[in-house]
């Protein structure tokens, strides 16, 4: 009965799907604006974080640390308002780094992505490709005129065994906004930004028919909302739809459908904060995700300036 109830679910949220395809637009095609993103930046960053001596597993606390000093010091470069959030588990010590822009008070946007990786790999997509993308970020924040105080975090420990567990960094992070009762406006999550395919059928989805209406080629970036959320991930979606560089594609799901709440953004809707996930779908269309095959030169770093772009430029077209 649990697994014809589920099936029933999915297919009134395809419908739904449907009919917010026919009356609202889902996919906003990249527009030929002024490149703001720094490729050679982002291939040094990507290359520092990426070809380190082990790999940023939580295993190698010496790694994670040392990847963090980086993130912390070029976060620095752009703002002098950066912290470390340390927690302790399993009698280890471990930190996010937090980076902050705009006015010192009000409403926060949270930007985050996690540097860990899952066991033995570069992880260059899931998730350096993330990382990369905050501190390119911070770079174009630097001068920016901003409504809302924009918080860049980079977390740890995002991947097994800690995955859906409150030692994951971003959800000590959620926690510490929730408990300090500070006004969060929303979170954007950077989650494997960096792959990319023009192939036929290189795209799949969490239910097959979805094909018919995104289409079968990983050629886009993803904006992922969940229903009864807030008005942030619309208004969100409205400013990227407005002055965007790369094709956009935005996807409304129930939190359940896999692999919809795969990344630090859960623990923000856990805590009752609207958030999205900006990422090209990881494992529906990276082959390399979660294997030793996940190394830098399969980024599509130019792809990937773009996505900073359109991110940047929503930031700063927030109303």
């Amino acid at each position: 009965m649990k697994k014809v109830l589920k099936y029933l679910f999915v297919l009134v949220a395809f419908l739904m799907l449907f009919s917010m395809y026919v009356f609202f637009p889902i996919s906003s095609q990249g527009k030929p604006l002024e490149r703001l993103a720094d490729t050679t930046r982002i291939s040094h960053d990507l290359q520092v974080i990426t070809q380190t001596p082990t790999s940023r597993t939580y295993k190698n606390v010496a790694t994670l640390d040392s990847v963090a000093s980086y993130i912390y010091a070029e976060f620095h470069k752009n703002t002098n308002r950066v912290s470390e959030q340390k927690f302790i588990v399993e009698n280890q010590e471990y930190k996010n780094v937090i980076a902050s822009f705009g006015p010192e008070n009000g409403e926060r946007i949270i930007v985050g992505a996690h540097y860990d990786v899952c066991e033995e790999q570069q992880g260059a997509d899931d998730n350096a490709s993330g990382t990369a993308g905050l501190l390119e970020l911070a770079r174009l924040l630097k001068a920016a005129k901003l409504k809302y105080r924009v918080d860049l975090v980079a977390y740890t420990l995002e991947e097994p065994p800690f995955f859906r567990t409150d030692y994951m960094g971003s959800a000590v992070h959620a926690k510490s906004l929730y408990d300090h009762k500070i006004p969060v406006k929303g979170m954007i999550c950077l989650e494997t930004i960096g792959y990319f395919s023009e192939k036929e059928n290189s795209q799949s989805y969490p239910i097959a028919a979805l094909k018919w209406i995104y289409g079968d080629k990983g050629d886009y970036i993803t904006l992922v909302q969940k229903f009864n959320n807030g008005g942030f991930p619309s208004d969100f979606k409205d400013s990227m739809f407005d002055s965007n560089s790369i094709l956009t594609k935005s996807f409304k799901s129930p939190s359940f459908l896999t692999g919809v709440d795969f990344s630090d953004h859960l623990n923000y809707w856990k805590y009752g904060f609207s958030a999205v996930m900006i990422t090209n779908t990881a494992f529906y269309r990276n082959p390399n995700y979660h294997t030793d095959k996940d190394v830098l030169e399969t980024i599509n770093i130019p792809k990937m300036a773009l996505v900073i772009d359109s991110v940047f430029r929503a930031i700063v077209g927030l109303e």
